[in-house]
C-alpha cells in the first residue's frame, strides 16, 4: 500500500447459517480464516486500485485479483463480502477512468506547454536547416495494404508536412484489393503525381509487411532510410531533428526518437519518454521502434526486413543492425516525434492481440543471441505478455561467488544467512561475514557458531564504521571470480535468485548485476538507481504494489542502468579490482555503491539489473539511516558534495533516464520543465537534447 494509506480494518463476518447447521466445526474454522485473509486482500486491492494513478498496470493487477477472489469457495458464504466485493468493483471502475483521464489531461497540458511549436519556432528551425552544410536525404520506407483513406491521407500528409524538406517518400502497396484498394490506387497516384518527393510501387498480392517494407525499401536513394506505419503521423519537426542528429554525429548507425500514441479524435496521450541506448532493454522489448531511422548501407548490408518475422521485423533489425556497432554510433533524440495511431485492431491498442508477432519477437531475439555467441532461451517476460525475457545458460563449471556480509549485531544475520545457503540453489557460493565490532551476546555467539560452519568464514574488523573499507578489506581476504556484496537486512525469496544474477553477470561487457528488492510487505524497494533523481540518485519504481510492470514494463524486464544498489550487488572481481574498489576515503558510508557502479560504466562495462532474482531488504535496520544524527546529516552532505562533484553530467543527465520526465519523483512522472531545449533555439549549440544549463534540478 502507499505510504499514509491504511486499508479499512475487516469487517466482521459471522458464520453462514448453512455452515453452522452441518456442524462442520473445522471447516468453518478454516473458512472463517479464509475469509479474514480474502477480506485484508480486499482491502488491499481497493486501496492499490484508488491509488494506482497512472500506473495502468497497477489497476490490471488489482482487475485480476478481484477476478481470483470472485472464483474462490468463499465468495459463496458471505452475502456482505459480495457486497464489499461488488463496492470495490465500482470504486475501482471509477477510480481507473479518473487516473486514466488525469494522465491524458495532464499530458494534454504538458504538450501545449512544451511540445507545441509557435510561428518562431518554425522560422528558426527554418534559418538552422538553411545553414546546415551537406544536409542528408532521408528515405521514408511505408508499406500500406487496404488502408483507410482517412488514415493514409494524414500519414503522408504528416511526411509532405517535414519542416526539413530533404526526404523521399517509398510506398509500396502490398496488394491492396476492392474498393479500398482503388481508394489507395488513387490516393497513391495523387501522392505521386503532385510531389516528385513520393514514389510508390504496387505489389501484385500480398506478401505480408515485410515483403511491402522490402519493397518500398528498393525505391530508397537517401542515405538515411526512416520507417512509418500507414496510419501513423509524424510530427512536423521529426526530420529536421533526426538530421541534426545525424549532422553532430556522422559516425551514427541509427536515430531513434521519443513516441506517444494518438487516438482517432487526434488526441495524443500516453508519451513513451526513452532512455538512451539500452542493449539488455532491447532484448526485452522493442523500446526503438518509432520513430527508427538507419543508415541505409547498414540496413542493406543487413539484408533489409528478414522475410518470416512479420509482426516484429523492425526489432529484428534493431537487433541485427546494432550487433558489433560502438553504442556512440547509437543516437537518442529525446523529443515526441512519432504518434502511433491508436484504433481497434492496431498494435497500438492491442498488441496482445497479435501472438504470432510475440512469436516473431522471440525468433528474432533468439537468432540474436546465436549470432552474439550467447547461449540462452527466449520466453514471455510474464505469462501472457507481449516482452520478453532471456533467459542465459550457465557454464558447465559454475564461477565460485564469494558474498561478503558486513554485520555489527544484525538483527537480521541469521535469517540473511540462512536465506543464502539454504533457499539458494546456486552451489558455488561461501560466505565472508565481517564483524564490525558486534557488542550484543546473542550476535557474539552467533558468529562464533558461524566461523565452524563449512562455507562460512568471519573476518573480524571492529574498526570505526566505513562500509568501503570494510568491503574492500573482505573483498582482499578472497580469490572468488565473482563477489556479491550483500547487506544482512536481506532475504532470498526463491532458489534461482543468485544463478539468474550470475548469468547475467556472465555476459559479455557485464561489469555488475543488481536483483529486484523488495519491502516485507512486498512493495518494490530496489528497481534500479537513477541519477540525479531526487537529489543525488534515487530508487526508481520505489513503493510499487505486488503486480505492477511500471513504467512501459520498465519495472519488469532486464534493462542497463547507471546503478544499482551494494545491498545486492553481484560485480566481477577483475572489474572491482581494475576500478580500485570502493572509495573508503571521501565516502566512507554514502553512495560508494552508487560511485562504484559510475566508474564501472566509465570503464567501458555495463550494469544490468534483472526482476528475476528477488530478495526482500528490510532497508538499514542493522544500522539505522544516515542521516540519523547531527554528525551524521553533516557527513552524508559531504558525500554528497563529492557525488556532485565527481559526476556533475551523469547527475544532470542519466542515459538511462529521460530529460523529459521529472526529477523531483521516482515514478517516471513528466517533467515540468523538461531538462532539454529544443536544438533550434540560438542559446543552444550542439546536437539535439542538448541539456539545459541550470534546469538539472529542476
Amino acid at each position: 500500500m502507499p505510504p499514509g494509506r491504511e486499508a479499512d480494518p475487516p469487517e466482521p463476518v459471522a458464520a453462514s447459517a448453512g455452515d453452522a447447521e452441518e456442524g462442520v466445526a473445522g471447516e468453518l474454522d478454516r473458512l472463517r480464516a479464509e475469509l479474514h485473509s480474502l477480506q485484508e486482500r480486499l482491502g488491499a486491492a481497493l486501496i492499490e486500485a484508488e491509488a494506482a494513478r497512472a500506473d495502468a498496470e497497477a489497476s490490471r493487477w488489482a482487475s485480476e485479483e478481484l477476478a481470483r477472489l470472485y472464483r474462490t469457495r468463499i465468495m459463496r458464504y458471505s452475502a456482505l463480502l459480495r457486497r464489499r466485493y461488488a463496492r470495490l468493483r465500482q470504486r475501482r471502475r471509477a477510480s481507473a477512468s479518473a487516473s486514466a483521464e488525469d494522465d491524458r489531461a495532464g499530458y494534454r497540458a504538458w504538450v501545449k506547454k512544451y511540445g507545441t511549436l509557435t510561428a518562431a519556432d518554425r522560422q528558426a528551425i527554418a534559418t538552422d536547416i538553411a545553414r546546415m552544410d551537406q544536409p542528408p536525404l532521408i528515405s521514408i520506407v511505408m508499406p500500406v495494404r487496404d488502408t483507410p483513406e482517412r488514415w493514409l491521407r494524414r500519414a503522408i500528409g504528416s511526411v509532405q508536412a517535414q519542416l526539413y524538406p530533404h526526404w523521399q517518400l517509398c510506398i509500396a502497396d502490398d496488394g491492396s484489393t476492392g474498393p479500398a484498394g482503388d481508394v489507395v490506387a488513387h490516393i497513391l497516384d495523387e501522392a505521386t503525381a503532385s510531389d516528385g518527393r513520393i514514389k510508390a510501387v504496387r505489389r501484385p498480392v500480398s506478401g505480408g509487411i515485410v515483403a511491402a517494407s522490402n519493397s518500398a525499401l528498393e525505391l530508397a536513394s537517401g542515405q538515411w532510410t526512416a520507417f512509418v506505419d500507414h496510419d501513423d503521423e509524424i510530427a512536423e519537426h521529426a526530420l529536421y531533428l533526426v538530421a541534426r542528429e545525424i549532422i553532430a554525429h556522422p559516425d551514427a548507425v541509427l536515430v531513434y526518437t521519443d513516441e506517444d500514441h494518438v487516438d482517432e479524435d487526434g488526441e495524443r496521450y500516453a508519451p513513451y519518454f526513452k532512455c538512451d541506448w539500452n542493449p539488455d532493454l532491447a532484448r526485452s522489448q522493442n523500446y526503438v521502434n518509432h520513430l527508427a531511422c538507419y543508415r541505409t548501407d547498414a540496413v542493406r548490408a543487413a539484408g533489409g526486413l528478414r522475410p518470416g518475422l512479420d509482426g516484429s521485423q523492425d526489432h529484428d533489425l534493431v537487433l541485427r543492425v546494432t550487433e558489433g556497432v560502438m553504442p556512440g554510433a547509437i543516437r537518442h533524440v529525446p523529443f515526441v516525434c512519432y504518434h502511433w495511431r491508436a484504433v481497434p485492431g492496431s498494435a497500438a491498442l492491442h498488441a496482445a492481440g497479435k501472438p504470432y508477432a510475440q512469436a516473431a519477437g522471440r525468433r528474432a531475439i533468439a537468432d540474436h543471441l546465436q549470432r552474439s555467441g550467447r547461449a540462452g532461451t527466449v520466453e514471455p517476460a510474464w505469462p501472457g505478455s507481449t516482452f520478453h525475457r532471456v533467459r542465459y545458460e550457465l557454464p558447465a563449471l559454475r564461477p565460485r561467488v564469494t558474498a561478503v556480509v558486513c554485520t555489527r549485531d544484525g538483527r537480521w544475520l541469521a535469517r540473511c544467512l540462512r536465506s543464502v545457503l539454504e533457499t539458494t540453489a546456486y552451489e558455488a557460493l561461501d560466505v565472508l561475514v565481517v564483524d564490525n565490532g558486534s557488542t550484543l551476546e546473542a550476535t557474539r555467539s552467533l558468529i562464533d557458531d558461524l566461523a565452524a560452519h563449512g562455507r562460512i568464514r568471519v573476518l573480524r574488523d571492529p574498526r570505526p564504521f566505513n562500509y568501503s573499507a570494510l568491503n574492500n578489506a573482505a573483498v582482499a581476504e578472497t580469490d572468488a571470480e565473482l563477489v556479491l556484496l550483500l547487506n544482512d537486512d536481506t532475504e532470498a525469496l526463491s532458489p534461482d535468485w543468485l544463478a539468474e544474477m550470475v548469468g547475467q553477470v556472465l555476459q559479455p561487457g557485464v561489469g555488475a548485476v543488481g536483483p529486484l528488492l523488495r519491502y516485507p510487505d512486498d512493495r518494490i524497494q530496489h528497481a534500479g538507481v537513477v541519477m540525479g533523481v531526487t537529489g543525488v540518485a534515487a530508487h526508481v519504481h520505489r513503493l510499487l504494489p505486488p503486480g505492477s510492470r511500471g513504467y512501459f514494463g520498465r519495472a519488469a524486464l532486464v534493462q542497463d542502468f547507471s546503478a544499482v544498489t551494494g545491498a545486492c550487488m553481484l560485480v566481477r572481481r577483475a572489474v572491482f579490482d581494475a576500478v580500485g574498489g570502493l572509495d573508503e576515503d571521501e565516502l566512507a558510508v554514502a553512495f560508494n555503491d552508487l560511485d562504484l557502479c559510475a566508474r564501472i560504466v566509465a570503464a567501458g562495462w555495463r550494469i544490468v539489473w534483472t526482476p528475476y532474482a528477488q530478495l526482500r531488504h528490510y532497508e538499514s535496520l542493522s544500522r539505522g539511516p544516515d542521516d540519523k544524527d547531527a554528525d551524521g546529516v553533516v557527513r552524508f552532505q559531504a558525500e554528497a558534495t563529492v557525488m556532485r562533484r565527481r559526476w556533475a553530467a551523469l547527475l544532470a543527465g542519466d542515459p538511462a533516464y529521460n530529460p523529459n520526465l521529472s526529477v523531483v519523483t521516482t515514478d517516471f512522472a513528466l517533467a515540468w520543465p523538461p531538462r532539454v531545449v529544443p536544438p533550434w533555439r540560438p542559446e543552444v549549440a550542439g546536437p539535439a537534447g542538448s541539456p539545459v544549463a541550470g534546469l538539472a534540478g529542476s
